[in-house]
């Protein structure tokens, strides 16, 4: 459809490195999005900017730090004069622990990312969207925000936590034309799933196969929901949670 096009809109990703954040970087420019693209102090752009069309500003930002956030929100803005879309894509996992034996330092670490970083995003962008009676954010949950994950209690916890965040914003802004939506991957093939398989013991193959698709789920199949979720196609979903996980959310 037409709509699903998103020319002129101006898309911010944070953690755009990740395989996630640039596969939806990509689809959203090749939609006609302008992206500015945010991850963590010293990350190496090169390989966004080959794949990202349409010349993205390349921001380096903590998201947990709130003057960095407010800044980059602020930096796109002098930039491209608005805000249209914001993917809060940004997230750790942390290890791989029991609950008895995981560490405040590390659990604490986990929530400020996936968490704080959540919501600083939408404080500091939310109130361009209003003014301008218009904007999408999709925020990154997980299947692990929607059912328990035994030996990961900060990543569980946070991503759930995400969900709330995103259900409270939607209700805040539902009428201004600003929607809020959440998106809850399941295994997707990547650099995430290739640890936890490694650290667990637990083969892909085996995991894959508890999944009813059968396989992991690709970066680009993620990229797919937060660009439809981005677009206008998607103009009457707000508050909504999206799994992405090959119906494994119907067994977990």
């Amino acid at each position: 459809m037409e709509s699903n096009r998103l020319d002129g809109k101006v898309a911010i990703v944070t953690g755009a490195i990740g395989e996630i954040g640039a596969a939806s970087a990509a689809l959203m420019a090749a939609r006609g999005a302008r992206i500015v693209a945010i991850d963590r102090p010293g990350s190496d752009f090169a390989a966004l900017r080959n794949s990202v069309s349409g010349d993205p500003l390349c921001l380096e930002a903590d998201v947990t730090d709130e003057a960095g956030v407010a800044a980059s929100i602020a930096a796109t803005v002098a930039h491209f004069g608005r805000i249209d879309i914001l993917f809060n894509n940004a997230g750790i996992e942390g290890p791989v622990e029991p609950l008895a034996t995981y560490s405040l330092e590390a659990f604490r670490k986990v929530m400020a990312v996936n968490v704080e970083g959540v919501f600083l995003g939408m404080k500091h962008a939310l109130p361009h969207m209003v003014r301008q009676q218009s904007g999408s954010v999709i925020n990154a949950s997980s299947l692990a925000g929607l059912c328990g994950a035994a030996g990961m209690v900060a990543y569980n916890t946070s991503k759930h936590a995400v969900i709330g965040l995103t259900r409270v914003a939607a209700l805040e802004v539902a009428g201004h034309g600003v929607r809020v939506n959440c998106i809850n991957p399941g295994p997707i093939a990547g650099r995430m799933i290739d640890r936890l398989d490694a650290e667990t013991g637990v083969s892909a193959e085996f995991r894959a196969g508890l999944i009813p698709a059968q396989r992991y789920g690709t970066p680009q199949e993620v990229a797919a929901v937060v660009a439809f979720l981005a677009s206008d196609d998607a103009r009457y979903i707000n508050a909504s949670i999206h799994s992405i996980d090959g119906g494994l959310n119907a067994i977990a």
